[in-house]
């Protein structure tokens, strides 16, 4: 115990925790409408195509997140575009668009000559390596669009329901549509430093599938998710330490596990 405490007075430490906070809670409330709306795997397609703009990020010797949210942002705009001017089902449109972003990640990356430390932070996560000038690109913009869900968030649970009543009763579905898109890729991506492409969209479904497990209205969904990601997010940083394990990993194993016991619980309490 005495030496977890004296890790957390590291600034490296502090600093993953404090972007772990407000990373979980901007997960915590897109996963609301990524549930709703059967979009785990777009989420999961623009984790991928961060790949590109980080390999872009590196070889420009620019900082990797600013281009990999630049390119997760045209990705995102894409898909919404091809949905809308195609005929193909938007799960085709995603596998085509992120296994080609990956494949040109790949490519761009094997321009860089010499060995590219930072690639498997990216890959698999690891929080404990974020630098000041990534936080303080990750703080603002967390609290930026956190607001701007919370102060929407009755208007995206009703187009998330029923777009047809959404429209008629004002809603500018479309608009709030393709903002949606951009918010998801943006947050995306601003977590993949912390939890990793192949492991953030976990960080989307876990903490609001155990919130359906025991909210009995969507401002009780909404305490509940942004409450458990805080929780598996700050207690699997503790334990990463405590244990010596990589960070991304065990965040995600915290809130599974924690996810099975409120499966066995689930008829005994309710929000």
């Amino acid at each position: 115990m005495d030496e977890l405490l004296r890790l957390l007075t590291y600034p490296f430490v502090q600093r993953a925790i404090v972007a772990g906070i407000f990373s979980g809670a901007l997960l915590s409330i897109l996963g609301i409408f990524v549930i709703l709306r059967k979009m785990a795997f777009f989420s999961d397609g623009i984790a991928h195509t961060a790949l590109a703009g980080v390999a872009i990020g590196l070889l420009l010797g620019h900082t990797p997140i600013v281009w990999a949210v630049i390119v997760g942002i045209f990705f995102a705009i894409a898909i919404y575009f091809l949905e809308r001017r195609t005929e193909l089902a938007p799960d085709s449109l995603i596998g085509i668009l992120f296994t080609s972003s990956l494949a040109l990640g790949v490519v761009l990356i094997s321009l860089k000559s010499g060995y590219v430390p930072e690639l498997n932070s990216y890959l698999f996560g690891n929080i404990i390596t974020l630098n000041t000038a990534e936080l303080r690109f990750i703080i603002p913009v967390s609290v930026a669009l956190i607001a701007y869900l919370l102060v929407n968030y009755k208007k995206y649970i009703f187009i998330c329901l029923n777009e047809e009543l959404a429209r008629l009763a004002g809603i500018k579905v479309e608009r709030h549509k393709i903002t949606l898109y951009i918010l998801l890729a943006v947050s995306t991506i601003l977590a993949i430093k912390m939890f990793g492409i192949v492991l953030v969209s976990a960080l989307l479904i876990i903490p609001v599938s155990f919130g359906k497990l025991f909210a009995r209205s969507a401002k009780s969904l909404l305490l509940v998710s942004i409450c458990f990601a805080e929780l598996i997010v700050i207690g699997g940083i503790l334990l990463s330490l405590a244990f010596n394990l990589q960070t991304g990993p065990v965040i995600i194993l915290t809130g599974t596990g924690l996810f099975a016991v409120g499966l066995v619980t689930r008829g005994r309490w309710r929000a």
